[in-house]
């Protein structure tokens, strides 16, 4: 599911805690983004149509959960960015950003360890 930026702002929002009525998300991002509460809604809307958010009433308000997981959308989202970037490799990628800036002890630490664990379940 495609979901664009400002979307999966609120997303997070919901992800984070949920249900949620519209003002409550509104004063999650009001400070933050500095977003007006028709923007929000609109957001909400958006999220709601595409599947990706449900609306449960409750009295005069509407109540927002998400239906879209979080993993499930980082799954797509990283996937997306290796194909259109590296070819869908994950090596590159990683050489990209040890070039771009370097990588701490620890980076390097916890990326052996992956590796490591990685090889010793291909055995």
């Amino acid at each position: 599911m495609q979901i664009s930026e400002a979307e999966s702002v609120v997303m997070d929002v919901l992800w984070r805690r949920h249900p949620l009525g519209a003002e409550d998300v509104v004063a999650e991002l009001a400070d933050s983004r500095h977003w007006q509460e028709a923007t929000i809604k609109t957001l909400l809307n958006r999220l709601l149509n595409k599947g990706a958010i449900a609306a449960q009433r409750e009295g005069r308000r509407y109540l927002y959960s998400p239906l879209l997981k979080r993993e499930a959308w980082v799954l797509e989202e990283s996937r997306g960015l290796l194909d259109r970037l590296f070819d869908g490799r994950v090596a590159p990628l990683v050489a990209h950003f040890s070039e771009q800036r370097k990588l701490s002890r620890k980076d390097i630490a916890e990326l052996r360890k992956l590796l490591e664990e990685l090889d010793d379940g291909q055995r």
